[in-house]
């Protein structure tokens, strides 16, 4: 069996699982949080248990030279010969990388270059890639992009309608994100539905603090809600999604601030924060809502009608539609706003069976009738199984 390491890297975090391929195996999982931040912590969870240290963790390098010591000294693994390859999660690959590649000197410097799409997190996920390389010269190390699913996407889903110049200069487009996810849930979709995943037609709804929306047609990405960067789109915890761009200026001229602030606004301080006052967290919103607070019901309706709209324009962009996922925290879990997003599409085939759906919380599972046309599926994604079954790919 092939060992792969799935690796999320932040500036300050580390973030990772451990998967015996190709079966798919969970071996290990862990996170180190606030390296170079002073004391730092790391735990790891296996099949012995769960286990946390506390210490200084300088650098990344440090922080996994820790993590790859304790996978041999709690044996995990017998030792480090054993890990074969490691995945990378990197949130922007421009155009450049419309799939998964093996990382060599040249695909870094483009993931620098590309940075300037991504100034918070490309530059931290090359943190992690560097700390790797670096122990474990010898392995396939596989970088996997967010935008990369989405480069199906075709000029007229991608294009802004602005000076034809300003993208072949300055590339300004549509990327779309959470692709990895997309794709997990799409291709399970198939498997459940039993069906090619090339007849298909599927909305992927990709909902947790952030969220997208994807038309996939065929397996391939043919539009997504979140554009440039992943402010746009739908409603979010605490990004605004969609706005009028003239409210950009008019906010800077009656509360005198600067474009880098209303832009902060816009990805800090609004969405369901923003709406309800209180929280970006849609379990409270709900508690509250359920308490009669008002501005919880209003965030509550405007998460779900800013979804709900998709539905009938990613149908319409595909000819109509054979199944609409459901994935990440709120989309797995929240039955109320599943049901809000699917109110009144039974013209278009829609039947979502009640019952089921409020008994679905986290689980697989087919929340439409038997009898309804356009099936509704709640999948539990996975994208560090689908950046393992990256790096098997590229290991050929």
């Amino acid at each position: 069996m092939t060992k792969i390491i799935a690796i999320n890297a932040g500036s300050s975090s580390f973030k990772f699982e451990l998967f015996e391929m190709p079966a798919e195996k969970e071996i290990a999982r862990g996170l180190i949080e606030r390296i170079g931040l002073g004391e730092g912590k790391f735990t790891l969870q296996s099949a012995t248990g769960r286990e946390s240290i506390e210490r200084n963790f300088k650098n990344h390098t440090e922080a996994v030279n820790v993590m790859l010591e304790s996978l041999v000294s709690k044996n995990i693994i017998r030792s480090l010969d054993e890990i074969e390859g490691t995945g990378h999660r990197v949130v922007h690959g421009g155009e450049t990388f419309s799939e998964a590649v093996v990382i060599d000197e040249a695909v870094v410097k483009e993931i620098e270059h590309l940075s300037e799409f991504a100034p918070l997190h490309n530059p931290a996920n090359l943190m992690g890639i560097h700390a790797m390389v670096e122990l474990l010269p010898d392995v396939t190390h596989v970088a996997v992009f967010d935008t990369s699913f989405h480069q199906t996407m075709p000029e007229s889903s991608y294009l802004y309608s602005l000076p034809y110049k300003y993208y072949k200069d300055y590339r300004i487009r549509k990327f779309g994100f959470h692709g990895t996810s997309h794709k997990y849930v799409t291709e399970r979709a198939s498997k459940l539905l039993k069906r090619p995943l090339e007849e298909l037609r599927l909305i992927s709804c990709h909902l947790g603090n952030g969220a997208s929306i994807a038309a996939v047609k065929a397996g391939k990405s043919l539009d997504t809600s979140m554009g440039f960067t992943p402010l746009a789109g739908v409603t979010m915890g605490t990004r605004s999604g969609n706005i009028d761009p003239s409210l950009i200026p008019y906010i800077m001229e009656k509360t005198n601030k600067s474009a880098v602030d209303v832009l902060n606004v816009l990805n800090r301080e609004s969405g369901l924060l923003g709406v309800s006052g209180f929280s970006s967290d849609l379990r409270d919103i709900t508690d509250e809502a359920k308490r009669g607070n008002e501005r919880a019901e209003l965030a509550l309706e405007v998460f779900g009608s800013s979804i709900h709209k998709y539905m009938g324009s990613y149908a319409a962009r595909m000819g109509g539609v054979d199944a609409i996922i459901f994935t990440a925290g709120v989309g797995e879990n929240s039955a109320l706003i599943r049901e809000k997003v699917l109110d009144s599409l039974e013209f278009m085939g829609v039947y979502l069976d009640k019952k089921t759906n409020n008994q679905t919380v986290g689980t697989e599972a087919t929340i439409s009738h038997s009898y309804s046309p356009v099936k509704v599926l709640v999948i539990p994604t996975d994208e560090e199984v689908m950046i393992a079954r990256e790096v098997m790919d590229l290991m050929g």
